[in-house]
């Protein structure tokens, strides 16, 4: 009877057999590289696969082998690899220069789009990623209120250096965090409660990402909107991922109107691109014709390659109308997924909303983020290493992001290779768990 360990001793037996390239790619990167990488997310053992080209939902690797992209650029890969509309767009702000100096034509369209997307942005200002988006609202949140202290919550990921696994991190800003727990309504309104005359603002993502794709239960979302505004704190929705989920946000589905919001991921057509936006006392402040204005900087800011994919990205192909549809045919495929493993019953679910999902190995519904234990580690491993050997691309932590131009049947390939894991694992999966 195959144990646990076993089970990934095979599968990784078989994945070093099928990617010698990208192994000996791997060691090379290490030279210059710590750890061979430049982003730790993506690092998974024996070694990541190396691509090497993308078109429509599909990638290749080192090897040859063909996959099926569900990792999606961690949602940043909305549009998948070869958008002829957005390619146009970029390929036409280059031949017109891309360091102009100056405002452009792009920013003033792509803040209009954004804008009339999101009501609650009445304003809005542009950075270079969702990390420096969050890190500047919670900074104009310190500033507007003149307090210091920021809520969080546990299993969040704001930034590179704003993440909260399992509470603070030594390697975030030094902020002055509050850490509540997510989906917790009476926990997080008493910490709201006792911070009343310190907290500039709580930083929630509507649907919590890096945590399991946890949906925020509505009533959780209301209570942090009511809070805030008895303490006179700032609520900022981080919609850097979520952004992308219905035609104005999950701030649209669940019908909150945050004091701030972030974006990232998706609005630059797959280029780097993030920005913060609210009411519009509150961007005032960026104003400079004011006096003692909040200086925010940066060289790239506005640069046009990202702002023109923005535009077309989002004005063209990404419409509201596109929008709402992909969040229909989206969690019905979630839906099925779990119409699938209830069906086998085996302990496994997958958590999210729409294009958003992760799959977990749990006997019951994910409401909140836990600490995984080892064995639940080990068997993402394992169906990790198993669907890519199945042509099939996921986040090493089980996360799925779907892009516009999958295909039914790339969407059921990704079905089939999950059915076939739980036939082939289910009696090792009852074991464990």
């Amino acid at each position: 009877m195959e144990t646990l360990d076993e089970a990934i001793q095979n599968a990784r037996a078989r994945y070093l057999s099928a990617n010698p390239a990208s192994m000996a790619a791997h060691k090379d990167a290490e030279r210059y590289l710590p750890g061979g990488n430049t982003r730790a997310v993506l690092h998974y053992e024996p070694f990541p696969l190396t691509m090497i080209a993308g078109q429509g939902a599909e990638l290749v690797d080192l090897d040859g082998h063909r996959y099926v992209d569900f990792v999606g650029e961690f949602s940043a890969g909305l549009f998948g690899h070869s958008n002829e509309t957005i390619k146009l767009a970029i390929h036409d702000a280059l031949d017109k220069g891309i360091v102009l100096g100056a405002p452009n034509s792009y920013e003033r369209e792509l803040a209009g789009i954004l804008c009339e997307r999101f009501p609650t942005i009445q304003q809005i200002r542009f950075c270079n990623s969702g990390t420096e988006a969050n890190i500047l609202a919670l900074s104009t949140a310190r500033a507007v209120t003149g307090r210091r202290k920021l809520l969080v919550f546990n299993g969040a990921y704001h930034g590179s250096v704003l993440k909260f696994p399992t509470g603070n991190s030594t390697f975030n800003v030094p902020f002055d965090f509050l850490i509540a727990e997510y989906n917790d309504i009476e926990g997080t309104a008493e910490v709201i409660r006792q911070a009343r005359d310190e907290l500039a603002a709580v930083l929630v993502e509507p649907v919590l990402g890096a945590g399991g794709n946890i949906p925020g239960d509505k009533q959780f979302l209301e209570m942090l909107k009511c809070s805030t505004r008895e303490v006179g704190a700032l609520l900022i929705f981080d919609e850097v991922k979520t952004g992308r989920l219905g035609p104005r946000g999950v701030q649209g589905l669940v019908d909150i109107q945050p004091d701030m919001t972030t974006l990232g991921k998706f609005i630059g057509g797959g280029l780097p691109l993030g920005a913060f936006g609210g009411k519009a006392e509150i961007m005032a402040r960026f104003n400079p014709k004011l006096q003692g204005f909040l200086s925010h900087a940066g060289t790239f800011n506005n640069n046009v390659c990202s702002m023109a994919a923005g535009c077309a990205a989002v004005g063209q192909v990404f419409t509201p109308e596109r929008a709402a549809e992909f969040l229909r045919r989206s969690e019905a495929y979630r839906s099925s997924l779990n119409e699938m493993l209830s069906r086998k019953m085996v302990p496994m679910c997958c958590s999210g909303l729409g294009s958003l999902m992760t799959v977990h190995f749990s006997k019951q519904p994910i409401q909140k983020p836990v600490e995984k234990s080892a064995v639940s580690r080990s068997l993402n491993t394992l169906l990790h290493v198993e669907l890519l050997l199945h042509g099939v691309l996921i986040c090493s932590r089980g996360d799925l992001y779907l892009s516009l131009p999958m295909t039914d049947e790339q969407l059921s390939k990704a079905y089939v290779a999950l059915e076939e894991f739980v036939d082939r694992h289910e009696p090792l999966i009852a074991r464990v768990l």
